[in-house]
Formats: structure tokens, C-alpha cells, sequence
């Protein structure tokens, strides 16, 4: 399992406007690929 950080999640956040817990899940489904987190998202 891949190490989530904070940064990564505050990140995440600011560049899609998620809620923390939504962002951190897609982080942790994409083994922390903040790329691949934003596709996803986007998706929804």
C-alpha cells in the first residue's frame, strides 16, 4: 500500500475543489498518482 501524504491530498484539493476523504481515496486507488487521481475525479 502506498503512503498518502498530506501534501499530496492538500494538493489534490486545491486543484479539484474535492472534499479530503474523496481526494485521498482516489490518491489511494491510483498508488498516489495525482495525474491519474484527477482523471478519475473528473470522471465523476
Amino acid at each position: 500500500m502506498t503512503e498518502i501524504s498530506a501534501s499530496l491530498v492538500k494538493e489534490l484539493r486545491e486543484r479539484t475543489g474535492m472534499g479530503m476523504m474523496d481526494c485521498k481515496q482516489a490518491l489511494l486507488e491510483t498508488n498516489g498518482d495525482i495525474t491519474q487521481a484527477i482523471k478519475g475525479i473528473k470522471k465523476i
